[in-house]
């Protein structure tokens, strides 16, 4: 019995040691997990990065296949703007002498029956009824084709601007509009039908969702362009239930059960070299799930395909 106080002490002991050890064991096992996890947040910056820079190469990787059918499409209105504005310069002429008579007369240079014999001299030169007409109808034109352009290299600075991550309630239409005007003369030789149904608005990047749209359609064509028969290429855009559905079908070569297998895999393409970057359906895929959605695949090799993009209806988050 007198060594039991001892004992108790040497047991006290080993526990406190044993409690020691166990919580340096901890704190060392906390540090390395707060490292583990500060490496771990840094590689994903990385890779965020990275895919932003990727994503932002292959829009400009799409750009440089848009860029004849964009000059293509600005040349058209800047000539007959240009041209219209050469035919005001025969105008400014009988303008300017009409201007000078005015200005005489109302300074009292010249009489009214002087005036008068004038407007009459000038207006057998140039019929004032068919200038007024005339003139209408060259700036309204001109107007016309300076809003065309205009509109094209908004598209475009959309289109190239880089991801702002910016979400906000939109009407995915939009960009399937801003999609459509910027692919307008790369599609005009095919067979285009469009089936738009009015959908809620979603909590989403439309600057992302153009970018997809634009690859798809992209894909449709060149699916599309060693075919013999009359391409088509089908759109869909509606809702169902929670969901908005995105679709884009071609009557095109189709795919192969190796290709449907790799399709998302990044650089992976069938293009020849130099003619793709592999990363347009990758970067689909990437959108897709951002937005909490997935993108489904149907097709048959010479038949074609139909690429679905299903989107959650998202509400806007609570702040």
């Amino acid at each position: 019995m007198s060594n039991a106080p001892e004992d108790y002490y040497q047991a006290f002991l080993r526990e406190r040691q044993a409690r020691d050890e166990l919580e340096q064991l901890l704190e060392e096992k906390t540090r390395a997990l707060y490292e583990s996890n500060q490496a771990l947040e840094e590689k994903v910056q990385q890779l965020q990065s990275q895919q932003a820079v990727l994503m932002q190469a292959e829009k400009m990787a799409t750009l440089g296949t848009l860029s004849a059918g964009v000059a293509h499409e600005i040349n058209n209105p800047l000539a007959y703007a240009m041209s219209n504005l050469e035919s005001l310069n025969y105008i400014k002429p009988v303008l300017n002498e009409l201007l000078c008579i005015s200005n005489d007369y109302i300074a009292g240079k010249i009489t009214s029956e002087d005036a008068l014999t004038a407007l009459k001299r000038l207006n057998k030169q140039q019929t004032f009824s068919f200038l007024i007409t005339d003139m209408d109808e060259l700036l309204d034109d001109a107007q016309e084709g300076l809003r065309r352009i205009g509109a094209i290299v908004k598209n475009l600075l959309s289109f190239a601007r880089p991801k702002n991550n910016l979400l906000a309630m939109s009407d995915i239409s939009q960009a399937l509009d801003s999609a459509l005007k910027l692919l307008h003369n790369q599609l005009k030789n095919n067979h285009l039908i469009c089936h738009v149904q009015p959908i809620p608005l979603s909590y989403c990047n439309l600057a992302t969702l153009n970018q997809v749209i634009v690859n798809l359609l992209m894909n449709a064509k060149q699916a599309c362009d060693e075919q013999p028969q009359q391409a088509e290429i089908i759109v869909e855009l509606y809702s169902k239930q929670k969901f908005i559905y995105l679709s884009v079908s071609d009557n095109g070569c189709g795919m192969n059960e190796e290709t449907k297998k790799h399709i998302f895999d990044p650089f992976y393409t069938t293009k020849p070299v130099g003619q793709g970057t592999g990363m347009g359906m990758s970067i689909v895929y990437s959108i897709i799930q951002e937005h909490q959605g997935r993108v489904l695949i149907e097709s048959s090799l010479g038949i074609g395909s139909k690429i679905t993009c299903e989107l959650p209806i998202l509400s806007l988050p609570d702040l």
